[in-house]
């Protein structure tokens, strides 16, 4: 819909109404060579020449092009010009409308566009090189997206306060622009091609990301880059068994499904979405709305392509000669047809690139004469050349009989074909993938000698490294994975950057790696690439939906996937070890999953088929390479829980993505039927090498007793107990995580003696003095609890000044007498002396002590204090005091719980610390067993 819908015309904005410092005036601006630079001067052509050398013959005939045009235009009448005038037009997407608007910043870009969504706006343009780089098989784009932290009025937390490299969030915005507009470009355009999209403006509700592949295909579409059809993306989301295009962040936290589709008006190009294990059926319905919203993106926005597009450089296309693939073909298809017979992935690999290097040898430097060509000629050379001396006659000057004179025959003399290599290259990888791909169409059989559905042989080890909390071996066929799980506390979460001011912890996180050597080849090594990047966070939302929350499992937890072999589909064998390495490490999820990648001949006609497309099953690598597709899908017997869809060919439909959908549903099944028979089986227990954590209850009126005067206290336990953290949350929660079920109980009871509540008469035994006063002594009856012993209370008689008796460092058995207002202690010892006097105790005294028990605490010289309740005397041990945690009981080794967590977003005033974990027989402060149960 445009903007104004009465008249159905696009929206012109209003010009300026004054004139910039630089505005744009009818005087063409003619190149003028000052004579003070001779060496441009047209009066010194031969200095020119001195210039041209430093440049590329390319380079250098475009600029005497571009000298010559500026002087011979004329120089123009001198009448103000008016900016251009800024084009949009508005598209109803879901429940609002989107606003694209064009011409108003970027003008000088080849295609630039922003577009609005609430208050967010993203900017893209679109710029290509003006010389063509060196012809390739992988087309010359680059994407890059950047989130400005001031599009959210917030600055880097860094110490450069500016953005630096792109963190994983953007890097994976980037492959959703790339991926569905890669397959639009045209064959044999070379131009360098740079999209660059930024975040100008975020409200923090509507999300960017579709809006950025949105923006990257109508920039792509105004430009002058030649391609097929314009791309839009929208996002689908699931709430209520409802499903909302391009929904908000708010209702994104309550939707069952996050699906990110980009297409044309006729074709699904990219898909990738994470989901609660829905049914295929369910996501064919998401696909089928959000396919129905790209459609009307894009009809709208052809309205404006038309009136602002420019001219496409068709004319910069330059593709191989026609003839060249078959000569490829001639020389090598034999051959071709054995080397991809060849099963193993490194012999085929080596065979074909020498069978590469023969026809480059033929067609490069000996040069290739045709076989029409060749067997076009009734007789050879020398036949025709044959001469027969004696029938020679010697004909003499002016004496010329024309039937005497023999006419010595030439033969025809065919010069060879020489091509250019990266053609020939070019050819050769394009003949190859057709031979593939007529095999697998026409034989029935692919490479490696499989059916269309079915899955290479899988073996699976769990418990390789003893060390690693949890570790596991997946193969299937010439794809490895080795997956490692590590434990850990709060301090081992993932922080994360956004913009949104508020702080967010990943307590699950998958790492993909993908070394040169898993394909035999040498390679750099260095920080990951986008592709890793990609892989690893398909395969983290895929794991994601069977882990136990935090509640249940208070760990953070941290996924390695090192891929030590790849023949295809390797993010997918990480899903699948992940899922064994959790098993493994004790995890207890919810349930097994697997991952399968698929793949599509789509013009079977081609190769003799009936044309009906022909859905792969486990793809190898170079059926990747040579097919139509590439969907991943991860879930387990029933149910969904990431899929990713890439397409290289114009698009699919709906009917495709159904047969696709149910053939990896079988898939799957197939594979974690193989998965339950790994041996070794996981252990699904929690590891010896894991860390202890202790969740208990306090009352958050006492956790700042135990955080202490700038986290003194809290970090004297740690540094006296040896554990390795103790996290407090503002709700009483506090998690102790230690090496050792020691440590760990040192630790657990000073918090207890910390956060106790004592009661009136309580006694005290073997306390010590911290300090003297001339009014009293300062008596310590817990780690950290101290009360006044008031001079008038520390004995019967009279006593001047208290450190004329006591010193700090005695020890002494005080009773508690008092506790006022603030919490503050009044302590006696006065009470616990033998009596002096012989009067006898009151009957109220006698009534109270039967009434009340005593109870007696006793303080050894490690500071944890023995507690016992004495009617008539203090001889038996009992439970310790009581204390908010609700439970004083030792821990035994037997109820240690050791947790994992799933990932989570937290805000700035919560702490992320684990809530607490459900506890056996209503024991709080209990470690609860922890051992994996699978559902």
């Amino acid at each position: 819909m445009l903007a104004n819908p009465g008249t159905s015309t696009l929206h012109h904005r209003a010009n300026y109404t004054h004139n910039p410092p630089f505005s744009l005036t009818t005087h063409r601006c003619k190149l003028s060579l000052s004579p003070n630079f001779p060496r441009l001067s047209n009066s010194a052509k031969s200095n020119f020449s001195s210039l041209s050398l430093l440049l590329s013959r390319r380079k250098r005939e475009r600029l005497f092009t571009v000298v010559n045009a500026f002087e011979e235009t004329s120089v123009a009448h001198d009448a103000p010009q008016s900016l251009p005038q800024p084009i949009s037009v508005k598209i109803p997407v879901g429940d609002r409308h989107i606003l694209v608007e064009t011409g108003h910043i970027g003008r000088q870009a080849s295609g630039s566009v922003t577009v609005t969504d609430g208050e967010t706006i993203i900017y893209t343009s679109v710029c290509l090189d003006d010389v063509p780089s060196e012809p390739s098989d992988f087309y010359p784009l680059s994407v890059n997206y950047q989130e400005r932290f001031s599009a959210a009025g917030r600055t880097s937390g860094g110490f450069f306060k500016r953005e630096g490299k792109l963190k994983d969030h953007e890097v994976l915005i980037c492959r959703l622009i790339d991926r569905p507009l890669r397959p639009t470009m045209l064959k044999g355009f070379y131009h360098e091609t740079q999209i660059l999209s930024w975040v100008l403006s975020y409200d923090g509700l509507h999300s960017p990301d579709s809006l950025a592949v949105t923006a990257a295909g109508i920039a792509l579409a105004l430009s002058e880059v030649p391609n097929t059809k314009m791309i839009a993306g929208v996002r689908v989301g699931l709430v209520d068994n409802k499903f909302i295009v391009n929904p908000t962040t708010k209702e994104m936290e309550e939707s069952e499904l996050d699906l990110l589709l980009a297409g044309t008006d006729s074709a699904i190009f990219m898909i990738e979405g994470y989901c609660n294990f829905l049914t295929e059926e369910k996501l064919l319905e998401a696909v089928q709305i959000g396919q129905d919203a790209v459609r009307a993106i894009c009809n709208e926005v052809s309205v404006l392509v038309k009136k602002c597009g420019k001219a496409k450089m068709l004319d910069a296309i330059k593709l191989p000669p026609a003839e060249l693939y078959k000569h490829v073909e001639e020389i090598a298809g034999d051959e071709l047809v054995k080397v991809l017979q060849i099963t193993s992935k490194v012999p085929r690999r080596k065979a074909l690139a020498s069978l590469e290097e023969k026809v480059l040898t033929i067609l490069t430097e000996n040069g290739y004469v045709s076989k029409d060509e060749r067997f076009g000629t009734p007789e050879t050379v020398a036949d025709l050349l044959e001469v027969e001396d004696e029938d020679e006659e010697i004909i003499v000057d002016g004496e010329v009989d024309e039937g005497d004179v023999h006419i010595k025959p030439v033969g025809r003399k065919f010069s060879p074909l020489l091509f250019s290599e990266v053609d020939v290259k070019l050819v050769f990888k394009e003949v190859t993938s057709k031979f593939l791909r007529r095999r697998i169409v026409e034989g029935g059989k692919r490479s490696d000698g499989r059916n269309s559905d079915m899955i290479r042989p899988i073996d699976s080890k769990c418990g390789l490294l003893p060390r690693a909390h949890g570790s596991a071996l997946f193969t299937r066929g010439e794809t490895q994975s080795l997956a490692v799980v590590t434990l850990g506390d709060k301090q081992m979460a993932q922080r994360v950057d956004n913009l949104v001011d508020e702080e967010e912890f990943k307590r699950f996180y998958l790492q993909y790696l993908f070394p040169p050597s898993c394909v035999g080849e040498v390679g750099r090594i260095g920080a990951p690439s986008r592709r890793e990047i990609g892989h690893g966070m398909l395969a983290e939302r895929a794991l994601e939906p069977i882990l136990p929350s935090e509640d249940d499992f208070p760990y953070t937890v941290r996924v390695e996937s090192t891929i030590t072999e790849s023949n295809g589909s390797s993010s997918m064998a990480s899903v699948c070890g992940g899922c064994l390495a959790l098993q493994d490490a004790g995890v207890p999820i919810k349930c097994m999953i697997a991952g399968i990648a698929m793949g599509l001949v789509l013009d079977t006609e081609e190769f003799g088929g009936d044309g009906t497309p022909l859905i792969l099953s486990d793809i190898t690598g170079s059926e990747d390479a040579s097919g139509d597709m590439d969907f991943k899908v991860a879930g387990n017997e029933d149910g969904v829980t990431a899929f990713q869809m890439d397409i290289k060919v114009g698009g699919i439909t709906l009917p495709v993505m159904r047969k696709a959908l149910l053939q990896a549903r079988d898939g799957r099944r197939h594979i974690l039927a193989e998965m339950s028979k790994c041996s070794p089986s996981p252990s699904k227990r929690l590891s010896q090498y894991a860390p202890l954590i202790h969740i208990m209850k306090v009352n958050p009126k006492k956790v700042n007793i135990i955080i202490g005067s700038g986290g003194k206290k809290v970090k004297s336990i740690i540094e006296e107990t040896g554990v390795e953290a103790i996290d407090t949350q503002d709700n009483g929660i506090v998690k102790i995580t230690a090496k050792n079920l020691s440590s760990l109980e040192k630790s657990k009871s000073i918090i207890n003696q910390l956060t106790m509540v004592p009661d009136v008469g309580a006694i005290y035994r073997n306390c010590e003095i911290k300090s003297v006063a001339p009014y009293g002594v300062f008596v310590e009856i817990a780690p950290g609890r101290e009360g006044l012993c008031h001079i008038s209370e520390l004995t019967s008689n009279w006593l001047p000044k208290a450190e004329d008796v006591f010193k700090v460092g005695d020890r002494v058995d005080v009773k508690l007498i008092e506790v006022n207002e603030k919490g503050q202690f009044r302590l006696s010892r006065k009470a616990l002396l033998p009596e002096t006097t012989s009067e006898k105790p009151s009957a109220e005294h006698h009534a109270a002590d039967k009434a009340s028990p005593r109870r007696i605490v006793q303080a050894p010289k490690d500071g944890l204090a023995e507690e016992y309740k004495d009617k008539d005397s203090a001889s038996k041990l009992v439970n310790s005091p009581r204390s908010d945690s609700e439970e004083d009981a030792p821990v035994s080794k037997k109820k240690v719980y050791k947790g994992l967590t799933s990932s989570a977003t937290e805000g700035p005033k919560k702490s992320s610390v684990a809530s607490v974990s459900k506890i056996a027989n209503k024991d709080e402060g209990t470690l609860v067993n922890g051992d994996a149960k699978i559902g």
